[in-house]
């Protein structure tokens, strides 16, 4: 055979060598980097061949460019020296040998642990697609480009990278064909002839990376109809794949999400950008956190001090009107970057969008969403997991949306309804939240009164413990409706939702928004010119100042409510001011003001006998044993605490605060054996109940007993596990927490 031989079988080793073609230094580069990097090593020829299953001789020839190497031989010559894919970039004019990855910005920070799971799936074996997907400017390129560039070692045939043009200002998105025939131009041979046609590139691009480990980065990625033809069917390649959207059609993909950059990431890709020119201190943290931590937005602020534009960077920020506009440099913008993806949505997805400006969040429930749009049942879901695909919004496990602040900015903006049709909106919602506060009142405050409201919204919760976790979740939420019910005109709506919300503020003890929400409740009541009403908010703002220990502006409060209720001609809201202000006048300390609070609280409790208002008959019965024992009377209180946890149909919030307060009585009649006994009872039911205000009333007290019995280490054990549970036990509300005080020295 002239001009060429094949390798016989070698009888030691069983190997069998390709082909060869002797062309005298054609492969000389090749061959003389792959033997100085074996050498390099400090591995022998032998070693090597091992490691590429190739015969010592054939090796040799590779080594002094004798030998026209295939690809396959050449990825198992790098792979076995180590050389993550240089030795394969000499062989100029084979395809799959690209490295095509753009450079990774040196402002790169965090995102530690979506790395570290990207990197498990580009190396593994389990998964070969990935979605990195997330909000615009949120640096999905740049994590998807780290990831494959850590990975890039592990495939010797190429890692190449397209970017498709899904969202890019001013162009279409890349076709499937356009994109084809550019993955062939890296991948085929030039002499080689592509397929015009789709579906003859998708045979070509399958059979050049047949056998092959190429990773493939596809940025910008519209959706998955873009990139179907472009996914390599064979199995030791992987595909990374960018989007603002989800894909959920790429049903075998890996998804990773990328949400915000923490506090400390944020701040410091700031300053990396930013370096000696940023400010420093909280003006950074403010800064960032006005930014909505969102990467894009950050290095724009940050680019700004680079060039001495921002003196007033941090006010722009706080402006809602200038935020957006504040978070553009000429060339990139934060609004322009959302603008492509609300220009993809269709109208339905518009409206829907648009709805969540109006809506006041920060937390949205799908039910909510679905009010305002007036739409159907399921409807509403299907729009906003549509928004959610897009990269929009994020739909958490729990069903409810969240938007982020400058996505919220853009959207009020730009896609806010107006006139009548934002009015219908907010009366919807509004509608909506009044209904759902009053159903999870009802459940847990059976009976409690409450003033009779017209809402066309019908819900309902399974029990009171899925009404007290939904208000956890949603009171900031309604307390934003309450505003916004005040601004829209929807004054009735706005004083009942707040005066609802009422039982909730006490026992979570969330003083601030009790008092704001009816502030702004008592101005929609006068604007109504309702007297009732104004005095029922009166009396519930005096009920605040007392839980926060602001007797002063407490008894203020009650005086005016109790003048409106008798004004008004209303008896009940009467007798209710006139024990909510005894109980104020009580807490004073003073002898004087105690006797005559257990007066007036004794004719309160008349009267709620003769209603059958059984749950105010306990409320007033502990007001009467507080006063008793303040002034010396145990033995009275004793049998007034004792009465008050009798009474029927309580709820066991009620029943825990008169075991706490006949704890109270034994411990200031120096029971304290009993005492204890009945705090730790309370602290189980406490427990039991979610109340961590009673639970830490209870432990205070049981710290108080080991004190007094000069048990200091109890004592500490005891109040460590109070400030655990809830550390706004006021000393002027709570005696508790006074006698602390005074047995601690603090």
């Amino acid at each position: 055979m002239t001009g060429s031989t094949r390798e016989q079988p070698d009888a030691a080793r069983g190997w069998v060598a390709p082909a060869e073609r002797e062309e005298p230094g054609a492969m000389t580069e090749f061959g003389a980097e792959l033997r100085r990097r074996r050498e390099a090593a400090g591995l022998t020829l032998e070693v090597v061949g091992l490691r590429a299953s190739i015969s010592i001789g054939y090796l040799s020839r590779i080594e002094r460019g004798m030998v026209a190497v295939k690809p396959e031989i050449g990825a198992a010559c790098d792979r076995a020296v180590d050389a993550g894919g240089d030795l394969l970039a000499l062989l100029d004019g084979r395809p799959g040998l690209l490295r095509g990855l753009p450079p990774v910005t040196r402002h790169f920070l965090g995102r530690d642990d979506a790395l570290d799971r990207l990197s498990s799936v580009l190396l593994g074996d389990e998964v070969r697609i990935g979605v990195v997907h997330g909000l615009p400017g949120v640096g999905k390129t740049t994590v998807a480009v780290t990831a494959a560039r850590r990975a890039e070692k592990r495939f010797p045939d190429g890692t190449l990278y397209l970017d498709l043009r899904g969202h890019t200002p001013g162009t279409d998105p890349m076709t499937p064909r356009a994109a084809l025939h550019s993955l062939l131009g890296m991948l085929a041979d030039p002499a080689e002839r592509v397929p015009w046609d789709v579906d003859g590139c998708a045979n070509l691009l399958q059979d050049l990376v047949r056998g092959k480990a190429i990773l493939f980065v596809f940025d910008n990625v519209a959706s998955a109809a873009q990139i179907r033809s472009l996914l390599p069917a064979e199995p030791r390649c992987r595909v990374l794949v960018t989007s603002r959207g989800r894909l959920p059609a790429l049903d075998e993909a890996w998804h990773q999400p990328l949400g915000m950059l923490d506090l400390a990431d944020a701040v410091a890709l700031f300053r990396s950008v930013a370096g000696d020119r940023g400010p420093t201190g909280s003006e950074v943290e403010d800064i960032v956190e006005l930014c909505g931590r969102l990467p894009l937005a950050v290095r724009i602020a940050a680019a700004r001090f680079v060039v001495g534009g921002a003196p007033r960077l941090r006010e722009r920020l706080i402006d809602e009107r200038t935020r957006l506009t504040t978070l553009d440099d000429g060339e990139r913008g934060v609004a322009a970057a959302f603008a492509l993806s609300y220009a993809a949505l269709t109208d339905p997805e518009r409206s829907v969008f648009g709805l969540l400006a109006v809506h006041p969040g920060p937390v949205v429930e799908f039910d909510a969403v679905e009010a305002m749009a007036a739409l159907p049942v399921g409807e509403a879901e299907v729009l906003l997991e549509r928004l959610h695909d897009a990269g929009l919004i994020d739909i958490g496990v729990d069903g409810t949306v969240a938007v982020h602040d400058l996505v919220r900015a853009f959207a009020v903006r730009h896609a806010m309804p107006t006139g009548d049709e934002r009015d219908a909106a907010v009366a919807r919602l509004v509608d909506y939240a009044l209904a759902r506060v009053f159903a999870a009142d009802e459940l847990m405050e059976p009976a409690r009164y409450r003033p009779e409201v017209d809402c066309v919204a019908k819900v309902s919760f399974d029990d009171d413990v899925a009404a007290l976790t939904w208000l956890r979740a949603h009171w900031p939420t309604l307390a934003r409706v309450v505003d916004l019910a005040a601004r829209h005109g929807l004054y009735r709506h706005c004083w009942q939702s707040a005066y609802i919300m009422r039982a909730f503020f006490f026992r979570d003890k969330l003083y601030e928004p009790w008092r704001r929400t009816h502030l702004r409740a008592l101005e929609a009541a006068q604007t109504l010119d309702d007297l009732s009403a104004t005095a029922m908010i009166l009396h519930n703002l005096g009920m605040a100042c007392i839980d926060a220990g602001e007797i002063a502006e407490a008894i203020d409060y009650h005086c005016r409510a109790l003048h409106a209720f008798t004004t008004a001609g209303d008896e009940r809201g009467r007798v209710d001011a006139m024990s909510s202000l005894a109980w104020a006048r009580l807490y004073k300390q003073s002898q004087h003001e105690m006797s005559a609070a257990v007066l007036d609280l004794n004719s309160a409790l008349a009267a709620y006998r003769a209603a059958g208002r059984t749950r105010n008959v306990a409320i007033t019965l502990r007001g009467i044993a507080l006063a008793l024992t303040g002034l010396g009377k145990h033995a009275e209180a004793l049998v007034a605490a004792e009465e008050a946890r009798a009474q029927p149909d309580q709820q066991p919030v009620d029943q825990l605060m008169a075991l706490n307060m006949i704890a109270w009585v034994r411990f200031n009649s120096g029971e304290l054996d009993l005492a204890a006994h009945h705090y730790t009872q309370a602290a189980a039911l406490a427990e039991l109940a979610a109340s961590r205000y009673e639970l830490a009333r209870a432990c205070t007290g049981l710290g108080n007993i080991a004190a007094s019995r000069s048990d200091h280490a109890a004592a500490r054990a005891h109040w460590e596990r109070a400030d655990r549970q809830d550390d706004r036990l006021v000393p002027a509300v709570l005696n508790e927490a006074r006698v602390r005080r005074e047995l601690s020295g603090v």
